[in-house]
């Protein structure tokens, strides 16, 4: 039985925008895409049987059609014209509901795994036109590193390597309805603007994390008023954070520090008060 093994990185949007809507209803964004140290593991094999089988180890993630590794497995068997079984584990790390995109890559890293199992049948542009069919983020996790996204996500621009060594996550145990964001984002009548263009410009320009942070920002926090959020926030900027984002439409929150002794201060703060909280650090493409 061939098997390839997946770490698929999660990712956080330092900037993220909306700026309108298609005819379609999709919703038109602009966001700089970063992928983190923390990652699910996900192994993928073919097998003798035909027909795709899937285990996790967080039970309340679904096991079928509705799991985007499922369904990334199912578009590469239609595409590629395989007849034999595949065989997929997610050992997940990445919070589920906390916009860091744990569905999206684990389906990218199916995608990539799959390709190098069956000796690349399918062409990049084949390939990234399936993870655009996934969902909008799957075509970043393709790649990684740090990028500029517009469209709804799949208009990728990749950016120089942005490195932050010393960055926190933490979500509480609330999550939060994609849907139900972006309909209060349509809601407003005069939408706040995250400087996601100058964030870009500053990151084309490789400008030091000091004058990265402050460009950091999220729409959807306009939208989205969670006590836990703001508790995070107050937490990490008292720790000394640069800069303290939502990340995706939520509920995670990153902070970026300048030390690692602050950064861990602050992690230890927010594991007496979170379900989730954990350093890490950016990792390129």
């Amino acid at each position: 039985m061939k098997t390839e093994i997946r770490m698929a990185p999660a990712k956080i949007n330092l900037g993220l925008d909306i700026v309108g809507v298609r005819e379609d209803g999709y919703h038109l964004l602009e966001t700089v895409f970063q992928t983190i140290s923390i990652s699910d593991c996900v192994t993928v094999s073919l097998t003798e049987v035909p027909g795709i089988t899937l285990q996790c180890t967080d039970p309340t993630v679904p096991c079928d059609p509705r799991n985007i590794a499922w369904e990334a497995a199912q578009w590469f068997c239609e595409a590629a014209g395989l007849s034999c079984g595949i065989q997929i584990t997610l050992e997940k790390h990445i919070p589920t509901q906390a916009g860091m995109g744990g569905g999206s890559t684990d389906g990218a890293a199916v995608l990539t795994a799959l390709q190098k199992l069956t000796r690349q049948p399918l062409s990049q542009e084949r390939l990234f036109r399936i993870a655009a069919k996934l969902g909008a983020d799957v075509p970043f996790f393709l790649c990684g590193g740090t990028a500029y996204a517009s469209g709804v996500g799949e208009v990728l621009e990749p950016l120089p390597p942005f490195s932050a060594k010393h960055l926190v996550l933490a979500k509480g145990t609330q999550g939060v309805s994609t849907a139900e964001a972006y309909a209060k984002i349509d809601a407003l009548e005069h939408p706040t603007h995250p400087p996601v263009q100058a964030l870009r410009l500053a990151l084309l320009q490789q400008k030091p994390l000091l004058e990265i942070a402050p460009l950091c920002g999220n729409q959807f926090e306009t939208v989205i008023a969670l006590d836990e959020i703001t508790q995070i926030r107050a937490i990490m900027q008292e720790y000394g954070a640069l800069c303290s984002v939502m990340t995706g439409s939520g509920a995670a929150v990153f902070g970026l520090f300048s030390t690692k002794a602050d950064a861990e201060k602050a992690c230890a703060a927010l594991k007496k008060q979170t379900a989730f909280a954990q350093c890490c650090e950016t990792v390129s493409r």
